[in-house]
């Protein structure tokens, strides 16, 4: 007989590198409805030399992976040690961790999250449910996205639901059944850009709305073949870095053009997929304090209606999903669906670590 009640910490690491975000959370299931309260949450800021390591991870060879992988699962293991200690949280059923994706090639039957090794249950001294998305390639399919199961789940009040990450990804209802796709890149360009002005991020997008658009790269980033390809389909930063970053480098306009157009680029891919659509838009994640792109945005959604939530289910509504993906796995339920990723059957997906003292 299973649970009705779960207090468990979800972890989760974006392509943002924005840091480790932690939330301790309990669920509870009546009658087969799941809610959820969160509580102590926080984010833990990656110092310069990991960000570094990180960045660069997708360029090293196979031994430098493992040792990355070794000192990531060590690093993660300390921050979540820290917060249970900090928050003197108790009767943990489950520490749900997503890791830190370093290469998603699914094309290849290849996706590769860090921080996942079975040793990150023993330095937190807690069961650990990780590493979500091998199997469901191993299945055939994208790997990605995982959130939208818990958008049926938790979000259902909503007509569609859009994070604005490192990349961009929604979800909604087809003909009664879930479909979720990426979108495009979001801040792990901008934040690229920032970083060249010494910022980490473009507070509330101030520099691309200095920039003027350049209508010329807008279409070519446009004509792009990512965006005529049928879902499912994922991005990783692969994608940034051999496709979309040699656009935008390829233009001698200024950083803020370039900013400035890439983010009209970002509504307008949105609006793209969104248009002669109506109903309510719940957007999540840190590209939700981008005013400038939420406004362009706005202008490209006329029809929707865009809903921004509270602050805790800004920061951390993934890891929010997947601590619920965790509970699921614990149950042995379905957390993966093949309509969003494409594999050949929904399933239960994630590695269980117990912890024996």
């Amino acid at each position: 007989m299973f649970k009705q009640s779960y207090n468990v910490i979800g972890v989760m690491s974006g392509t943002s590198l924005d840091g480790v975000d932690l939330a301790h959370i309990k669920f509870e299931i009546n009658n087969n409805k799941w809610s959820y309260k969160i509580y102590e949450c926080d984010t833990i800021s990656y110092s310069t030399e990991i960000i570094s390591k990180l960045k660069n991870g997708i360029n090293f060879n196979t031994t430098e992976l493992s040792d990355l992988n070794i000192e990531y699962t060590n690093l993660l293991g300390n921050i979540i040690s820290d917060f249970i200690t900090k928050n003197n949280i108790s009767n943990i059923d489950a520490v749900c961790s997503h890791g830190h994706t370093i290469l998603h090639q699914p094309q290849n039957g290849f996706t590769l999250q860090i921080g996942n090794l079975p040793e990150i249950a023993k330095i937190i001294q807690q069961k650990v449910v990780c590493d979500f998305r091998v199997q469901d390639v191993k299945f055939g399919g994208q790997g990605a996205p995982l959130v939208p199961i818990g958008d049926e789940i938790l979000f259902s009040e909503f007509d569609y639901c859009l994070n604005l990450g490192g990349f961009s990804n929604i979800s909604f209802e087809e003909n009664n059944q879930r479909i979720a796709f990426d979108i495009s890149p979001v801040n792990t360009v901008l934040n690229f850009y920032a970083n060249t002005f010494g910022l980490e991020y473009d507070d509330k997008g101030k520099i691309s709305a200095s920039g003027k658009l350049n209508s010329e790269l807008l279409y070519e980033l446009n004509q792009l073949e990512f965006y005529n390809k049928s879902f499912p389909k994922s991005l990783g930063f692969e994608f940034v870095k051999e496709t979309v970053l040699p656009i935008l480098e390829s233009y001698t306009i200024s950083t803020e053009d370039k900013m400035r157009t890439f983010t009209e680029h970002i509504a307008f891919q949105i609006g793209k997929i969104l248009k002669s659509k109506s109903g309510k838009l719940l957007v999540s994640g840190g590209g939700v304090y981008n005013d400038f792109l939420i406004g362009r945005m706005k202008a490209h959604l006329p029809t929707i209606e865009i809903i921004i939530p509270d602050e805790k289910t800004i920061k951390f509504k993934e890891a929010l999903i997947f601590a619920l993906l965790g509970v699921l796995k614990l149950r042995n339920e379905i957390n993966v669906l093949a309509s969003v990723t494409g594999a050949k059957y929904n399933h239960s997906s994630g590695e269980i670590f117990e912890f024996s003292s």
